[in-house]
């Protein structure tokens, strides 16, 4: 009995106090002291600790070392911007902790995302934050010529780039640089293949910035910048003008239009109000200088279950129109805000969430300003009558001056004539003014689920995605009255004895809608997606993709659809050996039934050459990977329109022929034949990427070669029917649309990157290029003579005459070939007889030179990075060489009634005819001299400054006892400097407002 009761006290003992021994070794606390939490051999600060039982109170020093305190046994998790989290138990033996930085290399591609060292297929990529760190932009694509190869204004010289935000089709503008994670370019056949027949010619995939697992962290950006308009045009001013147009007359075989006297009177400009010199360029219309405003709020955080990420950007820009009238009030405004969020909703869930808001108005005058700029002569009216020139005796003057509605200033009335009742200048006075307003709103979402349970390794995804914008503009339309002065100078001073009243004044206050426009986008995709790793070597991945779209336009009746299935295998063995198919499925309703499905299938396959054991000794060779790809991708991406398999007929009345006596007269309008066996075109490529990393990373290359040929675009062609199929009279066509031309594209792109570190200073220098030649493999034409043919030529070919200087007189005209272009006389241009049928025509046209519409033969740039301590000083420089444009606008090419520019000072007369570098000027028609050819053809060829940015990023011991973690100013200037013969051509722009310089001072803060 004792021995029992003895038994019971030992166990009631035991269970008194040896829980109380195991819950105080639980319960214990440890105080962690000393803890350097790094990566890569560095500390890292404001690390974010986080345990679920205790509040962990962390301190740290100024190298990165933490004290906490934390119940021993749990878990700790380690967190902080830029590096993946970590979780260990809290033990005595935890000293210090390294952190992975996170895997900033994994790249999208089509429908997912690749390790950056498996890529193939000819794709490249920007980590945008990375990049604006030292070059700060608002424009998402700002500078990538130099930072990339492949880039020169498309995609290998394709015109007709597919831009993806986040998967959807969507303007580029509408995402700026500072929403942006990264930016791929998907450039090669097989790179693209899976979005079908839309991205035939290059895929630019913007992504979105997300949450991160991580305390709020909020970051703002201020920036004030300056435009300051590089080049204005240069026009002659009022006498001038006339001494040229009396020359023009003269030329012509025709008296003066202006005496001596009338010239001497503009030219003396005493009087500027009775004759009116008018420079639309002068400082008191445009401004020097004008004014832009941006600032932006970043807030990203989050946790496992839910990370978030939303931005806020304001920005505002003003006229270059100075301050007059309405042009007052001129600027344009945007406002946006982008949010998105990741959920993992529980083991099998995910979802994604994205929205994106955006508002932007343009307030502005109810005139062509700058269209007028480069038109209207500068004697034809003054802008203002001054009331004060009113003689004092001219009461009905007056009274016009009393009922005028529109007194500028108090002194002015609005200037006129009969011939110019309505300008410019009283339009932005008394006309009213415009807003154009667009609305943006942008949805998409996804969710991913892990079907693991049913097969090991397989998940799926579904993205779906709505866009809506319209625009519309709001106008109050005036119209007002012009004054044109009568005057004398018979007191001795100019007086105005009286004004003719053009128009009248009429404010109604009524507001006009126009201009409404609506567009939406819907986009749907879902995808099957299967990994699977076999004994740590074999590789294995597939997807199989339904995706699609459709754009609906206000007045625009068929909608703009895209749907494809896609599939992909790809396999590599241990990164070492790669092998990948990409195939669409692509459906196109251009076309009859039984041709509007196509397979494009596409191969790549890779060898990463520094894994091989005959490699291994190499030291100077770090990476070195070939991959090569081809393939055939079906496209309906160049046919114009629906329906064009189809004949047309149609009726119209009031033209032509009669179908019976006394009818109206009617006739049969036939605009095609039929073709239902019209189809895709198809682009065929091969291309071969080298990347490698040399001497220690000191020197990386990506670099592509490719082939490619799209055949069977599709084209009416003449040349191959008989002529009665097209007839002038009635206007009848039975042509089809056939499926004939071809054009081949061949190339290189490069990006090679220097890196290095010589004492306290960080060096890199990237060199990039694109070099694409273009050749019209196929084409349907009849020539009399094989120098016109457009096949064998490049595709932007520029055709013209062969110019031979000027006529000089005219038995040189005689002796010349005869000339078909209008009547010629001595200063005119002379052209060369190819054909030397004495005749000069359209039969003497030949291929001058490549345009360069489809971007210069060869672009390339130059990035250059200096970091010295707290210093990043970054430049950039663009180029191009190989293309050619033509001087054929109107500030060149003057003849009739047109304004002169200063070009008119070079032309040939008489006295210049050994000297003349422009033809004579006429105020007739000019038919002969102002022709394609290469007498106005001109290099484009060019160097840019494109960009200089100097970064200070105040030290983290400056911000210890601020509310800042992190603090940078910056100052930078863009679109500097052009180096090239023809820059003062290429620095124009006639009628439209002038290029720019800009220059910005900015601050970046992280709270």
């Amino acid at each position: 009995m004792r021995y029992i009761q003895l038994k019971i006290v030992l166990c009631f003992v035991l269970f008194a106090f040896l829980p109380a021994k195991i819950f105080a070794q639980i319960d214990q606390k440890l105080n962690l002291a000393g803890i350097v939490i790094g990566a890569g051999g560095k500390p890292l600060e404001n690390v974010t600790v986080v345990s679920k039982k205790d509040n962990i109170t962390t301190a740290t020093d100024n190298k990165g070392s933490y004290s906490i305190s934390v119940t021993a046994n749990t878990d700790i998790e380690f967190s902080v911007a830029g590096y993946t989290t970590l979780v260990v138990k809290a033990t005595a033996a935890v000293s210090d902790v390294n952190l992975n930085k996170e895997n900033s290399n994994l790249v999208q591609v089509a429908f997912k995302k690749e390790e950056s060292r498996d890529l193939m297929g000819g794709i490249s990529f920007v980590n945008l934050p990375e990049i604006l760190e030292k070059n700060y932009t608002t424009y998402s694509l700002d500078g990538v010529q130099a930072l990339i190869g492949g880039l020169n204004g498309n995609i290998w010289g394709m015109n007709g780039i597919l831009v993806l935000v986040d998967g959807v089709p969507r303007d580029i503008n509408s995402v700026l640089s500072t929403e942006v994670e990264q930016i791929t370019f998907l450039k090669g056949v097989s790179a693209v293949a899976l979005y079908g027949s839309r991205a035939a010619k290059g895929v630019v995939y913007i992504t979105t910035k997300k949450g991160k697992v991580q305390k709020q962290q909020i970051t703002t950006r201020f920036d004030n910048g300056v435009f300051v308009p590089k080049s204005l045009p240069k026009y002659l001013g009022s006498a001038e003008y006339m001494h040229y147009y009396n020359q023009a007359r003269v030329n012509d075989g025709l008296d003066p239009t202006y005496s001596d006297e009338t010239i001497y009177n503009y030219a003396a400009g005493k009087n500027p109000y009775r004759y009116a010199d008018v420079n639309y360029y002068a400082p008191k219309y445009v401004k020097e200088f004008y004014f832009n405003y941006d600032a932006n709020v970043e807030i990203t955080g989050g946790n496992k279950s839910a990370k978030y990420y939303t931005v806020v950007n304001f920005s505002s820009q003003q006229d270059p129109l100075q301050s007059f009238g309405e042009a007052a009030n001129n600027n344009s405004n945007r406002f946006n805000v982008r949010g998105n969020v990741d959920l993992q909703i529980n083991d099998r869930f995910s979802a994604t969430i994205g929205a994106n808001a955006i508002y932007s108005t343009s307030r502005g005058v109810n005139t062509d300003y700058w269209g007028s700029a480069a038109t209207l002569r500068p004697y034809l009216f003054s802008p203002l009558v001054p009331i004060s020139m009113i003689e004092s005796s001219d009461d009905a003057s007056m009274a016009l001056v009393n009922n005028s509605n529109y007194i500028v200033d108090g002194q002015y009335l609005l200037g006129g004539t009969q011939l110019n009742p309505t300008n410019p200048f009283a339009a932005i006075y008394a006309g009213g003014h415009n807003t154009y307003s667009s609305r943006q709103f942008q949805f998409n979402t996804g969710i991913n689920v892990e079907l693991g349970d049913v097969i090991d390794g397989l998940t799926f995804r579904t993205d779906f995605a709505v866009d809506y914008s319209n625009a519309y503009s709001q106008s109050y339309n005036n119209s007002y009255a012009t004054y044109e002065a009568s005057w004398n100078n018979y007191a001795g001073i100019d007086q105005i004895t009286s004004l003719t009243k053009y128009g009248k004044d009429s404010k109604t206050g009524i507001e006009n809608l126009s201009g409404s426009s609506l567009f939406q986008t819907v986009a749907f995709s879902g995808q099957f997606n299967y990994v699977k790793k076999i004994k740590e070597q074999h590789n294995l991945s597939a997807m199989l993709i339904g995706s699609g779209y459709q754009q609906s336009q206000s007045a625009v009746y068929h909608k703009t659809s895209n749907a494809n299935l896609g599939l992909n295998l790809s396999y590599n063995f241990d990164q070492k050996y790669y092998a990948e198919f990409n195939g669409a499925y692509v459906h196109s309703a251009k076309f009859a039934e039984g041709n509007r499905e196509g397979f494009s299938p596409t191969m790549s396959i890779g060898w990463k050459l520094s894994e091989e054991d005959f490699m291994k000794d190499v030291t100077a060779v770090n990476n070195l990977k070939l991959s090569i790809s081809g393939g055939i991708l079906n496209t309906d991406l160049d046919v114009s329109n629906y329906y064009l398999y189809e004949s047309i007929y149609t009726q119209t009345d009031g033209q032509w022929f009669s179908w019976r006596d006394g009818a109206l007269n009617r006739s049969t309008d036939v605009r095609r034949g039929e073709n239902l066996d019209l189809s895709f075109a198809k682009r065929n490529e091969l291309n071969v990427g080298l990347e490698g990393a040399f001497f220690k990373n000191l020197i990386t290359l990506n670099t592509n070669f490719f082939v490619n040929e799209i055949t069977g675009n599709v084209i009416q062609a003449s040349s191959l029917y008989p002529n009665y199929f097209v007839t002038g009279f009635p206007n009848t066509s039975f042509l089809p649309y056939i499926n004939y031309n071809n054009d081949k594209r061949i190339g290189f792109d490069y990006d090679v990157r220097f890196n290095k570190k010589i004492g306290n200073v960080d060096l890199a220098l990237g060199l990039t290029g694109t070099y694409v030649d273009s050749e019209a493999t196929k084409r349907a034409e009849l020539f009399d003579d094989s120098y016109q043919n457009r096949q064998g030529r490049p595709l932007d070919a520029l055709w013209g005459l062969r110019s031979n200087g000027f006529f000089m007189d005219a038995l040189d005209i005689t002796n010349s070939p005869s000339q078909t272009f209008g009547q010629v006389k001595p200063g005119d241009i002379k052209y060369i007889d190819q054909n030397g049928d004495g005749i000069i025509d359209n039969k003497d046209e030949v291929y001058l030179g490549k345009a360069g519409w489809y971007g210069a033969p060869f672009t390339f740039g130059i990035n250059f990075t200096s970091k010295w301590n707290n210093f990043t000083f970054f430049t950039i420089f663009t180029g191009q060489t190989g293309a050619n444009a033509m001087k054929n606008n109107t500030y060149f090419q003057m003849d009739g009634e047109d304004k002169y520019s200063i070009n008119v000072r070079d032309s040939w007369t008489e006295e210049t005819k050994e000297t003349a570098i422009y033809p004579r000027v006429s105020s007739l028609s000019s038919d002969n001299n102002f022709r394609s050819s290469d007498f106005w053809m001109y290099s484009t060829n060019r160097v840019n400054l494109s960009k200089v940015q100097l970064t200070y990023d105040f030290p983290k011991k400056m911000l210890q006892k601020t509310f800042f973690t992190e603090l940078s100013v910056y100052a930078l200037g863009s679109n500097l400097l052009t180096i090239s013969e023809n820059r003062d051509v290429m620095e124009l722009n006639i009628g439209g407002e002038p290029l720019t310089r800009y220059y910005n001072l900015g601050v970046k803060a992280l709270f």
